[in-house]
């Protein structure tokens, strides 16, 4: 248990360079404090504040400096601090503050050595609370120069190192009000992300964005217990006593949480199958864990503490190692991931050296968690948008695929009566042609040069087409040598024309289809859309207009009046079905 809270309180930071940052935002606030002295022991059966002051006189307690961070065991009785303002002395109201705040319970005594506060995260009662530390306002009557005597009170958690100030009321109330919009803007942007996510989850079916949102909650409920942010200003009374339990779980489930949507964000079932199975596990561990822990059942709770500070290293190395692996395989989001996870354990090395002694000066690590919370849920979030998109530009290319001819990059037969219905469909009565267009003699080119020559002649064509009509016009692969061709508000004069010129344009390809010189061509129906007209009925009219060009000559234009079908001989229309048949 007594490794749990270093990982609470070390694990879960995200990025050094958040120092920097955070030293802009606090520029004008350091340190306004008087110089301050200190001395600390341990606790020993039958002290007395008395005693403990008379030892500090006498120069028996371990000196250290106030204005650096100092780690002060909890366990057993407790320690002794005592804090003894130098001169210049200030006789204004003043205020001590101890940062980062502890888990457990401070003791305050006043100049009678009676016991007169107890400043704990979770302590309701206090008429005065500091944000983001504990606070202790010193009274009016108290002499500038008389040392404060503290009493750590024990506590089954991990003591962190802390460092005092003391300051002018006015200073103090300056830099909490600071504080408060510093913290409240990270929340809120953790916040913001939360809420993104999990209307995309809904939207989208994904379960990515629950698991990232899911992640995201339990490490802002981890920064709210170890900054006090739920206790004050929230006011959430209901968590009081539950600091451990809620703790722990939210340390556990964050790196569930953060287990799933590694492997869903980072594709590792695509880029390292491998190590899916090892990290589904340890998803599944840290969630028994957080059974175990909450289970109140003394066994399972004492083998919930000795696991968790092993499974969260183990997973630590883990999820580096699977995103890693994932990135050099090619997963881009993986380097997302990374982004965020690596700096996670340089800073969980930097403040496990802080607590063993090292690095006293880099007080700002607490706070430096906090804004790296808000900037890595900012660049998830981003990795998330990121994959987004790829997934619509992957989604788009197999749409293309899926709506063009292979052949000749033209629209295939569904997607172009799809679009040609929308069209129809849509605005007010406009004109609109079809264009049925076959090409002469492509069977003979077939019979003479081969399939591989004929593909090569349709891929001509269609370049041919599509180069002389407009953007807007509906191109498509109708079958075979077939495409057919919309063009919307186009009067009959002008399909006409259109429809000319792409008889030319394809002649002047002079693509040969057989040994007497003998050129392809193109033949071409036109139909108007009337009152009535679908899709298909505009279609068989276009075809019907183009058989007419096959038996006036082929390599030409006819276009389609409703006459023409009805007083068409059978004679006619007999050899109209062979010559298209012979064509094929």
């Amino acid at each position: 248990m007594e490794r749990l809270f270093t990982i609470l309180r070390s694990g879960c930071r995200w990025r050094p360079w958040f120092g920097i940052v955070l030293g802009l935002l606090w520029v004008g606030l350091a340190h306004a404090s008087a110089p301050l002295n200190g001395a600390w022991r341990e606790v020993r059966t039958g002290d007395t504040p008395q005693v403990v002051l008379q030892e500090y006189r006498s120069g028996l307690l371990q000196s250290f400096n106030p204005s650096l961070l100092e780690r002060f065991p909890h366990g057993a009785q407790g320690s002794w601090v005592v804090i003894a303002p130098q001169p210049p002395w200030d006789n204004s109201e003043r205020v001590l503050t101890i940062y980062p705040p502890t888990l457990g319970a401070v003791a305050v005594y006043n100049r009678d050595q009676t016991q007169v506060q107890l400043l704990a995260l979770d302590d309701f009662s206090a008429p005065m609370h500091g944000h983001g530390r504990l606070a202790w306002r010193v009274p009016t009557d108290q002499a500038a120069s008389q040392p404060i005597l503290l009493k750590f009170q024990p506590t089954e958690t991990l003591s962190a190192p802390v460092r005092f100030h003391l300051l002018p009321w006015s200073e103090y109330l300056q830099q909490d009000a600071q504080w408060l919009v510093f913290a409240s803007a990270c929340f809120a942007v953790m916040l913001a992300m939360v809420l993104m996510a999990a209307c995309f989850a809904m939207m989208l079916r994904d379960i990515t964005y629950a698991w990232y949102a899911g992640y995201v909650v339990c490490y802002a409920v981890i920064q709210g217990i170890q900054t006090g942010f739920v206790f004050h200003p929230l006011e959430w009374q209901w968590l009081s006593g539950m600091i451990v339990t809620a703790g722990s779980a939210a340390v556990a489930l964050s790196v569930s949480f953060a287990a799933l949507f590694m492997m869903r964000f980072c594709e590792l079932q695509r880029y390292a199958p491998l190590l899916r199975v090892p990290i589904v596990a340890l998803s599944i561990g840290m969630f028994q864990l957080v059974l175990m822990r909450c289970s109140q059942i003394p066994l399972l709770v004492e083998v919930a503490q000795v696991l968790l500070n092993p499974l969260l290293m183990i997973g630590a190395v883990l999820l580096l190692t699977a995103a890693v692996a994932a990135a050099a395989r090619g997963s881009r989001q993986a380097w997302f991931f990374l982004a965020g996870w690596t700096p996670l354990l340089l800073l969980t090395a930097m403040t496990s050296a802080q607590v063993n002694g090292a690095l006293p000066e880099l007080d700002w690590l607490n706070d430096a968690s906090l804004a790296g919370g808000a900037f890595e849920a900012v660049i998830l979030s981003l990795g998330l948008a990121d994959r987004a998109l790829r997934l619509r530009h992957d989604r788009d290319i197999v749409r293309v695929l899926a709506d063009h001819d292979a052949l000749t990059n033209v629209l295939n037969r569904r997607a172009w009566s799809e679009r040609a219905s929308v069209l129809l469909a849509s605005g007010a009565p406009r004109p609109i042609a079809v264009l049925f267009l076959d090409l002469d003699h492509f069977k003979l080119l077939n019979d003479y040069q081969g399939h591989h020559t004929g593909d090569r002649a349709l891929i001509a064509v269609a370049k041919s087409l599509m180069a002389e009509l407009r953007p807007s016009d509906l191109l498509g692969r109708y079958g075979g040598e077939e495409f057919i061709a919309l063009l919307d508000g186009a009067s009959a004069q002008h399909a006409m024309q259109v429809a000319t010129r792409l008889c030319r344009r394809v002649h002047r390809l002079e693509i040969p289809v057989n040994g007497d010189a003998q050129l392809l061509s193109i033949s071409i129906g036109i139909a108007m859309r009337q009152d009535g007209d679908d899709v298909a009925s505009l279609v068989e009219h276009a075809d019907h207009a183009m058989y007419d060009a096959k038996l006036n000559g082929r390599n030409r234009v006819c276009l389609y009046a409703e006459s023409v079908p009805l007083k068409m001989p059978p004679g006619r229309l007999l050899r109209v079905v062979e010559t298209r048949e012979r064509e094929r």
